[in-house]
């Protein structure tokens, strides 16, 4: 379900096969923390993905309404931002920031797992559980001093 495609410069990002358009996606860069050897200090390798959820048409209803909710400690005015330094190139980050968002919105959007029904143990599972108990019981009374 997680969709991500690099096509040309353009990175998409796909949400249960709805394509996030590419001008509803913000990118930012920065310079990033870590090794990176002689361009440690030149360039901005570290990427921030943005997408302004509560604004975008892109997702149907009810998949932004279960996002919204799903990602309320995430959003900030309704945006939602992950970000990807880990590779010393821009691109790998520009892929990986990608992935990253397509994986979180895929799990913010899954349908919610379908309730448990109750079960009770059957008789065989009652009576192995009581035999358990007893020989327990048994061992434990075994290993008792006895008062002779």
């Amino acid at each position: 379900m997680v969709g991500c495609a690099v096509t040309g410069d353009i990175f998409t990002v796909s949400v249960r096969g709805v394509v996030i358009p590419p001008d509803e996606l913000s990118w930012r860069f920065s310079r990033s923390p870590g090794p990176g050897g002689q361009s440690v200090n030149t360039t901005e390798s570290r990427v921030e993905l943005s997408y302004d959820l509560a604004g975008s048409d892109a997702l149907f209803p009810a998949l932004k309404e279960r996002a919204m909710r799903a990602l309320a400690g995430r959003l900030v005015s309704g945006v939602v931002t992950v970000t990807a330094s880990e590779h010393r190139s821009q691109l790998r980050n520009r892929q990986a920031a990608a992935h990253r968002m397509s994986a979180l919105l895929a799990e913010a959007t899954a349908p919610p797992p379908r309730p448990r029904r109750p079960t009770r143990p059957s008789r065989a599972a009652r009576e192995r559980r009581l035999a358990d108990k007893q020989r327990r019981s048994q061992v434990k009374r075994m290993r008792r001093a006895s008062d002779d």
